[in-house]
């Protein structure tokens, strides 16, 4: 189902979708579980789940949400072609869409190679390998016979020993930087980048669009799921504190464009990345600083719902709320079901 995200610049209704994704600091896995069916019940679309490495695992929390929830797509972002192959990727895809009776989705790529490189494996053919990543999956899904397909060299067996409910449940590229938003747009179904914050969105949309039209795709044809840090309260107090962690985490990975359109540059996060990478990340939360909040979706419902409306002056279809939710992320999904969707609706 998709919402109508009102123009800012045009008085327009764009025809969007929202959808949550759920990370493991919400909680325990059937907490996670549980959320996701509140979700399902506040009207959200799609309910997603972050794939990265030493992370409680995306695929056994997405199987569980499936077997829970009725209506809502189910699926995996971050699902990666270094830490899991194509093959595990394709079969998990296909029985996630049998089991959950074609509500199936894949978010392939990265947000950031720092994970990957963790382990010590070279991230720098990351355009490539997913360009193969989404090959194959797309391939097997087919029914087709896999060989030789950029890095992966297979031998003629490789191929599903059981048929899929559909040939093509959704392909997105997770990815960030220009080269890799061009390849979403060259041969995905859409790509999932990061909206931190919410204004950065225009260029990389404008990256998608470019690799669309240059392999003779239409643009408009493509889903743009931009995913933001969500932190709601009915009343805005105390809405930034869970951001905290988010923030100290993961925006030192942030893009320098990104970046800048909260007024930030990297040397104001490079102490942030200091404190967590010698594991004291409540100091590095503590030092998270109020600018920084920009990054994310932080207040009550009006505030969040006037960021979230400018993105449809910018292509976005799809609208992926994240990160803390709230400082109760159940408050925070009904206020979105409650305040937030009907807004973005007109209701």
């Amino acid at each position: 189902m998709r919402r109508s995200l009102r123009s800012r610049a045009s008085d327009t209704v764009v025809a969007v979708k929202v959808s949550v994704r759920l990370v493991q600091y919400l909680g325990s896995p059937r907490e996670i579980v549980e959320l996701a069916v509140a979700a399902e019940r506040a009207g959200v679309d799609e309910v997603w789940v972050p794939h990265d490495p030493f992370m409680s695992n995306a695929w056994t929390i997405q199987t569980a949400i499936a077997e829970a929830t009725e209506r809502v797509t189910v699926g995996t972002l971050g699902t990666n072609p270094y830490t899991t192959d194509p093959s595990e990727i394709a079969t998990h895809l296909a029985t996630l869409d049998l089991l959950s009776e074609g509500r199936a989705a894949l978010g392939l790529g990265l947000h950031t190679t720092s994970m990957v490189e963790w382990l010590g494996l070279d991230a720098s053919d990351v355009v490539d390998r997913t360009r193969a990543g989404v090959a194959i999956v797309r391939a097997l899904l087919r029914g087709e016979t896999v060989r030789n397909v950029g890095p992966y060299t297979w031998g003629e067996e490789c191929a599903l020993r059981f048929e899929p409910l559909r040939p093509d449940p959704p392909v997105h590229v997770a990815g960030f930087g220009d080269e890799l938003l061009r390849l979403a747009g060259e041969v995905a179904d859409g790509a999932m980048p990061m909206a931190t914050p919410p204004e950065s969105v225009a260029p990389l949309v404008a990256s998608v669009h470019a690799g669309a039209e240059a392999a003779g795709r239409n643009p408009n044809e493509l889903e743009i799921v931009a995913c933001a840090w969500l932190s709601l309260s009915h009343d805005g107090r105390s809405a930034g504190d869970p951001l905290r962690s988010m923030i100290a985490t993961f925006a030192p990975y942030l893009e320098d464009h990104a970046l800048e359109a909260a007024g930030l540059n990297r040397s104001d996060l490079e102490p942030l990345r200091a404190l967590v990478d010698a594991g004291r990340l409540d100091e590095a939360s503590a030092a998270v600083t109020p600018p920084m909040f920009a990054l994310g979706l932080t207040g009550e419902p009006d505030e969040v719902t006037e960021r979230i409306a400018a993105l449809g002056d910018a292509g976005v279809t799809h609208v992926s709320l994240g990160g803390p939710l709230g400082p109760d992320p159940h408050e925070a999904i009904r206020l979105l079901g409650e305040r937030l969707l009907p807004a973005l609706r007109g209701d």
